[in-house]
């Protein structure tokens, strides 16, 4: 006997959101200088929440001009007081988490079960982390008396808006420099929460400045002639072009790039761990994940098993309002995403894959796609081939190790790989042969922020998180 589920929809009275945000910089918001607005719009609605300034190449200049007076200041405080600052960062963000979860599923259309259990806790652990190393970068490994490099300049996705907000900006903090953050055009409201609470938590102005637009502002900060350092999450094909950019400058840069990575189930792994990892691998944030497991490898006689328990599971996942409590897949963050969903999941079809996804309603407004799953897919199918970033998984399978690492290595990425298994020494034996910045044992999507994350090829270059984080942040030669 299954029992239905009563919606549970969280409060949307905890946030406050305002008509209009003007940009964030040197400790005030202030309107852009050509008085150009763009509107963030809720996926799983179509609601207008708010107008954002759109900034220009003044504003640009603004931002980093107030930066890089801040700068003195910062740098030359000692890393305990920066700590102290970094400290109360991290308990506003706790303290308010209620509400930035809520903000967060509004604004992108992810669930608010992963906004509030996943997103949150991971954005404090980080400011938590890295105000530790604020007063011990000296021990750190990057010699006597590190550095920091000035002003950065960093640019996030909207995929997890503000946990990519804290990726960036605590290190930088921690490290003695100043920043000048875009966020994604679509999701600019927690970013700008943000710049409150480094208000509320007394940083001093101009430390963190929060500017936001489109494309074409991100550019203009990556040209920037007074930034330092460039962080960039986001597409290959947008890092491709900043590696341009800074190219002949003497500016550091860190990309953070796409990926496609392979899941690997071998024939001894346990069926319904296996299982929940590699729904968990693909469907979490509706496959709006850099590190999604977006490509099966099942050992070919286990794959029938797998496949049939997979699909079962997939029929029990409930799409619809991310800020149901009992949602797992919410609304896809923008229509031209879900274009290009479409577009590639037609494209298997056409291809000869098999396309499956289960019986599922969706709602008649907003932005939705339900998961789907392709078998009969090869290594020549776009679907095995291009970052989908939505939640559709490729089947493929293998025969043996040797196989299984050839395939999942046959990639222009290289961000991430999970392994099942029940034996240790096939575990470790696979993650020395492929080439992925992080190798899961027996789970997936698990992070930490004492735990390096970064690339291979063209998923990017640079780590983000642990003490690798801050040697980007740092004057190391």
């Amino acid at each position: 006997m299954t029992f239905a589920y009563a919606p549970a929809p969280e409060s949307r009275a905890v946030v406050d959101i305002a008509p209009s945000y003007g940009l964030f910089i040197d400790g005030e918001f202030t309107e852009a200088a050509g008085g150009k607005v763009f509107k963030t719009v809720s996926p799983a609605s179509e609601e207008v929440l708010s107008e954002v300034a759109q900034a220009a190449a003044e504003d640009v200049d603004r931002a980093v001009r107030a930066a890089r007076k801040a700068f003195e200041k910062w740098s030359a405080l000692p890393g305990a007081e920066r700590a102290k600052y970094l400290f109360r960062i991290a308990r506003i963000i706790q303290e308010r988490s209620r509400e930035l979860a809520v903000l967060e599923t509004l604004d992108n259309g992810k669930p608010i079960r992963e906004s509030r259990d996943s997103d949150l806790p991971l954005v404090a652990a980080h400011f938590f982390y890295y105000a530790g190393w604020a007063d011990k970068l000296p021990y750190a490994g990057f010699g006597a008396d590190p550095r920091p490099l000035g002003v950065a300049g960093q640019v996030i996705p909207w995929n997890f808006p503000l946990l990519m907000l804290a990726w960036k900006i605590a290190p930088a903090l921690a490290a003695g420099n100043t920043v000048v953050l875009k966020p994604a055009e679509t999701t600019p409201l927690s970013a700008l929460f943000f710049a409150d609470i480094c208000r509320q938590a007394g940083l001093p102005k101009g430390v963190v400045n929060i500017i936001t637009g489109d494309g074409s502002t991100g550019a203009e900060l990556v040209a920037h002639p007074g930034i330092d350092k460039v962080a960039f999450t986001g597409s290959t094909e947008v890092g491709k072009a900043i590696a341009r950019t800074v190219a002949g400058t003497d500016k550091k840069l860190t990309l953070e790039l796409g990926g496609k990575a392979a899941n690997i189930v071998f024939d001894d792994a346990p069926i319904d761990q296996a299982v929940e990892g590699i729904v968990n691998g693909i469907f979490f944030n509706q496959g709006h994940v850099c590190c999604a497991g977006s490509r099966l490898l099942v050992q070919e006689s286990v794959a029938d098993e797998i496949l049939d328990a997979l699909k079962r599971r997939m029929s029990t996942l409930r799409v619809g309002d991310p800020l149901d409590k009992n949602t797992d897949i919410g609304a896809i963050n923008s229509p031209e995403q879900l274009a290009r969903i479409r577009s590639l999941a037609d494209a298997g079809e056409a291809e000869g894959a098999e396309r499956w996804a289960p019986a599922c309603e969706l709602p008649s407004t907003g932005y939705w796609f339900a998961p789907t799953l392709f078998t009969n897919v090869t290594q020549a199918h776009r679907i095995a081939r291009e970052e989908i970033f939505g939640p559709v998984l490729s089947v493929l399978t293998f025969r043996t190790p040797a196989e299984a690492v050839e395939k999942a290595n046959n990639t222009p990425y290289g961000l991430s790989a999970g392994v099942w298994t029940e034996k240790g020494s096939r575990i470790l034996w696979m993650a020395d042969r492929l080439r992925a910045g992080i190798v899961w044992a027996n789970t997936f999507n698990k992070f930490d922020p004492a735990s390096p994350f970064g690339g291979y090829k063209e998923s990017g270059f640079g780590r983000e998180g642990g003490r690798h984080g801050l040697e980007a942040y740092l004057n190391v030669g």
